[in-house]
C-alpha cells in the first residue's frame, strides 16, 4: 500500500464512527480556535503599535533623562540603591512624586557626544486649565513629545520651526500649540477647521499660589491615537509656560530640565546608538530609543498572548487524549482487519503509518475548522469594536491574522495529533496476525 492509499484509507476509516470522530474533532477545535485568537490579538496590537511609531517618523529619536529616572520609569539597572548626593537638582511631577533632573551642564555633555545632531531640553509644565475667549475652562495634559515628529492632524499644520506665530492684536509672538481633537467641541470651535487659527489661554500657578495666563496660537488639531489624549506645544511655548510657573523661583530651581529630546545625526547604526548609550552611562544619564519602548511594550504584549496561548495548549493536550481513546478503540474493533492486512503481506510500518495518518487527518480537521472560524470570529469583533468603543483609534484592528501563524497554529496540532496517535498505531502495528483473526 503505498502513500496515497494509505491516506485515502485513513480519511475512510476516520469516518467509520462519524459520532465518536465528531467529539474528537471538537476538542481539537477548541483548543485551535482559542490558539489562532489569541495570536491573532498579538499580530493585530502589535501591528497597530508599529504603525503607530512608525507614522511618527521618529526612529532617529532619542529620550534621555539622568539614569535614576529612567531607571524608576521601568527600565531598570541591577547595581542597587544610589548614594544621596545633596547636589543633585530635582523636578517633582505631581502627586508628591520627585525625579532627578538635568542640568544645563548636562544639556551641553550631551550635546558634546558624537553622533548627536540636535537636543531639545524638556521642561516639566502643568498647566491649570484652557480655555477660548472667556469660555468654559478645561484641565490640559501637555504631551513630552519632542518637535520634528510626522504627526496625524485633523486640521491645519505642525508648529514651525520657531515655534513662534505673529498673530495681530498681541505685542509678542505667540508660542504655537497642537489641540487634541477632544477640546474642539468643547472649546467653542465648530470643527478641527474652525479651531486652527485660533487663540486660547492657559492658565497656570506659580509656588506662590499666584495664577497666571499664557495665550497660545492652535496651528493644527490632532487626531486620537494611541500615544495619549494631551496637547503638543512647541518650545518656544514650553518655555513661556514654564516661566509662567516658575515665576519668583531663583534660577537654580528653574535651570532644570526633566529629560531632553536627541535627534542622532542621519545614518547612526545600532553600534552607534549603543556606544551613545555607554557615553551617557558615564555621565550618570540613559538613553532610551523609541525601538527600545516598544521592546517594552510588545514583550507585556507577548506575555499575555503566551499566557492565553497556555490555555489553548492545555485544551490541545485534553484533545490528544480524546484521539487516543478514538484510534484505541477504533484498533480494538478492527482486531480482526488489522490481522487480515498483516496476513495479506501487509506490514507492522505501513499499518503504523495508517493509524498515524487517521490521528493526523483528525488533527487537520479539528485546527482548520478551528483556525478558520477564528479568523471570521475575529474580523467580526475587530469591525464591531472599531466601529465601537475603539472607533476614536483609528486603524486599530484589535485582531489581525498571518497566515504564516495559522498556517503554523495548523501543522502545530496536526504534530500533537500524530504524538498522541503513536500509541495506538504501534498497539496495531504489534499486532499478531493470527491473534488478531481469532480476535472475536
Amino acid at each position: 500500500m503505498r502513500l496515497p492509499e494509505i491516506v485515502g484509507t485513513a480519511v475512510g476509516n476516520t469516518f467509520r464512527s462519524k459520532l465518536r470522530t465528531l467529539l474528537t474533532v471538537l476538542a481539537i477545535f477548541v483548543g485551535a480556535f482559542t490558539l489562532t485568537l489569541t495570536n491573532g490579538l498579538g499580530v493585530g496590537i502589535t501591528s497597530y503599535i508599529d504603525a503607530q511609531v512608525a507614522s511618527l517618523g521618529g526612529e532617529d529619536l532619542m529620550s534621555v533623562a539622568k539614569a535614576a529616572t529612567v531607571e524608576a520609569s521601568g527600565f531598570g539597572s541591577d547595581e542597587g540603591p544610589r548614594e544621596y548626593d545633596p547636589e543633585k537638582s530635582f523636578f517633582t511631577a505631581g502627586a508628591g512624586l520627585q525625579f532627578e533632573a538635568l542640568s544645563a551642564a548636562d544639556v551641553r555633555t550631551i550635546e558634546a557626544i558624537e553622533g548627536i545632531a540636535r537636543v531639545e531640553p524638556v521642561r516639566v509644565v502643568a498647566p491649570d486649565y484652557v480655555h477660548h475667549e472667556g469660555g468654559t475652562k478645561y484641565e490640559l495634559l501637555i504631551s513630552p513629545a519632542p518637535s520634528g515628529l510626522d504627526l496625524d492632524l485633523a486640521a491645519g499644520r505642525t508648529y514651525t520651526e520657531a515655534g513662534v506665530v505673529e498673530v495681530a492684536g498681541y505685542d509678542e509672538p505667540l508660542g504655537e500649540l497642537l489641540l487634541p481633537s477632544s477640546y474642539v467641541e468643547p472649546l467653542g470651535f465648530a470643527s478641527p477647521a474652525d479651531a486652527v487659527g485660533a487663540v486660547v489661554t492657559i492658565g497656570l500657578s506659580d509656588p506662590f499660589g499666584n495664577q497666571h495666563e499664557v495665550h497660545a496660537h492652535v496651528s493644527g488639531v490632532l487626531r486620537t491615537s494611541l500615544f495619549g489624549d494631551g496637547a503638543i506645544v512647541s518650545s518656544a511655548l514650553r518655555d513661556a509656560m514654564f516661566e509662567a510657573q516658575t515665576r519668583g523661583l531663583p534660577p537654580i530651581v528653574t535651570d532644570v530640565y526633566q529629560g531632553a529630546s536627541v535627534r542622532l545625526e542621519p545614518g547612526t547604526t545600532a553600534a552607534d546608538v549603543e556606544r551613545i548609550k555607554a557615553e551617557l552611562r558615564e555621565h550618570d544619564m540613559a538613553g532610551i530609543t523609541l525601538q527600545d519602548q516598544l521592546g517594552a511594550i510588545n514583550s507585556v504584549i507577548n506575555g499575555l498572548v503566551w499566557v492565553l496561548n497556555g490555555f489553548a495548549i492545555i485544551a490541545l493536550i485534553a484533545a490528544g487524549f480524546g484521539i487516543i481513546n478514538t484510534l484505541l478503540m477504533s484498533v480494538q474493533e478492527r482486531t480482526r482487519e488489522i490481522g487480515l492486512m498483516k496476513a495479506m503481506g501487509m506490514g507492522a510500518g505501513r499499518i503504523f503509518a495508517l493509524f498515524s495518518a487517521e490521528a493526523v487527518f483528525i488533527g487537520f480537521l479539528g485546527s482548520a475548522i478551528g483556525s478558520l472560524l477564528a479568523i471570521v470570529a475575529g474580523n467580526l469583533i475587530s469591525d464591531v469594536l472599531a466601529r465601537g468603543p475603539l472607533s476614536d483609534l483609528e486603524g486599530l484592528r484589535v485582531m489581525a491574522f498571518d497566515p504564516l501563524q495559522v498556517l503554523l497554529v495548523i501543522l502545530l496540532v496536526m504534530v500533537l495529533a500524530f504524538l498522541a496517535g503513536t500509541l495506538p498505531a504501534a498497539k496495531a502495528a504489534r499486532q499478531d496476525p493470527i491473534e488478531a483473526l481469532r480476535y472475536e
